[in-house]
């Protein structure tokens, strides 16, 4: 049978269908120009934003800062009178909620970290725990300090230990602490961005954040472990990693209890940090972690500021140059403003900075050689 017949009624149908398209385009109206119009609208209303903001975080901060810092550096008790009112401030930025013990606290072994006799300290506080990881050196003949470890983000309390610790970010500090004679406390905190920024949305619905509420959490950790025998209530540290080098910035203004700290992998020039994208750094603005933003941090509490509020206790800033969290050149710049509080009290030795080559890690021995100057006798520290 020929195919022609059937090739000539299949190119009719085609001309057909060309013929009733183009007729199709020439009655079809004009696309609307409202919705690109209105998208950039939209686009400059979000720049004028954007920039309006960073103006203010950013070029506006020295000069806000200077109206609400009013320090006196005639003395230590004069200079910590002179804070107190920004450290009520400071406070109502975290806002931690009052919580308290509704049960005795709990210890039981804790498998992972047999080896160095670890417990799982577990304090109940209503509908939410306290919990965390308590090793005390096995054999300690008197009282020995207390380092609180605190883990970072995407980590857990055992990791500082060198349980699961892919990368070696930590490098087993908590673990060498021990060896050092320390006694240590890793609070456990929620660790993934995700679940963080989810909570974080509640928080703010309930006018409180989750590091404020992880405060309280560490503050009836840190009362049960204290009440052990073995431990020096009177020296107590704090040295965190990462997320854990937020909480102890944001901590250790509130706990007077911590006498010496060690803030790794977080010190930043904040301002930059949090609102200017910049290739040479990671700008939290640009990412996705909604958990780090709280309301009115950056009115008065950049780095340095909230340093003034550590000062005098001492203080080691731990940063590496390969750290994508930062452009370390400008992270230098912000701990030279932080360590003028102290030098001008004439305790400039208790405030250092540790900067090394390596990336986002502890500096170990560094690390446990500051918290052993200032918390290893009684009396040592301030």
């Amino acid at each position: 049978m020929s195919t022609f017949p059937f090739v000539m009624g299949a190119l009719a149908a085609i001309t057909l269908i060309g013929v009733a398209r183009a007729g199709e385009s020439q009655t079809r109206p004009a696309a609307n120009p409202f919705k690109p119009f209105e998208e950039t609208r939209n686009k400059q209303y979000a720049e004028q934003l954007e920039a309006y903001l960073r103006h203010g975080l950013v070029q506006e901060y020295p000069r806000r800062a200077a109206q609400a810092w009013k320090r006196d550096y005639t003395g230590i008790e004069a200079f910590l009178a002179s804070v107190e009112p920004n450290r009520k401030r400071w406070r109502a930025v975290l806002n931690p909620p009052d919580l308290h013990p509704t049960g005795p606290p709990q210890r039981r072994p804790h498998p992972p970290l047999n080896e160095l006799g670890g417990e799982w300290l577990t304090v109940p506080l209503g509908p939410i725990q306290a919990e965390g990881v308590l090793v005390v050196p096995a054999g300690a003949k008197a009282r020995v300090p207390l380092v609180i470890a605190q883990h970072g983000i995407g980590s857990w309390p055992e990791r500082p230990f060198g349980v699961l610790d892919e990368g070696d970010a930590y490098h087993r500090y908590a673990r060498e602490l021990v060896t050092a004679g320390f006694a240590v406390l890793a609070p456990f905190n929620l660790r993934s961005a995700e679940r963080r920024g989810r909570i974080e949305r509640l928080c703010r619905l309930a006018d409180t954040t989750l590091p404020g509420i992880e405060l309280t959490r560490l503050q009836r950790l840190l009362d049960a472990a204290l009440s052990d025998p073995r431990i020096d209530a009177d020296r107590v540290g704090m040295w965190g990693v990462s997320l854990g080098g937020m909480a102890t910035m944001f901590w250790t203004p509130l706990e007077p209890r911590i006498k010496a700290a060690v803030v790794c992998a977080w010190f930043n020039h904040r301002r930059n940090k949090m609102a200017v994208p910049d290739p040479r750094y990671s700008c939290f603005l640009e990412t996705q972690e909604e958990h780090a933003f709280f309301r009115g941090w950056l009115t008065e509490f950049t780095d340095h500021d909230v340093v003034s509020l550590i000062c005098p206790r001492p203080l080691q800033v731990q940063t590496g140059k390969q750290d994508r969290i930062a452009h370390w050149p400008q992270v230098v710049e912000e701990f030279e403003v932080a360590k003028q509080h102290y030098e001008k009290l004439g305790v400039g030795e208790r405030c250092e900075m540790d900067l090394r080559d390596g990336g986002h890690e502890a500096h170990v021995e560094a690390g446990v050689r500051f918290l052993t100057r200032w918390l290893s006798k009684p009396g040592a520290g301030p």
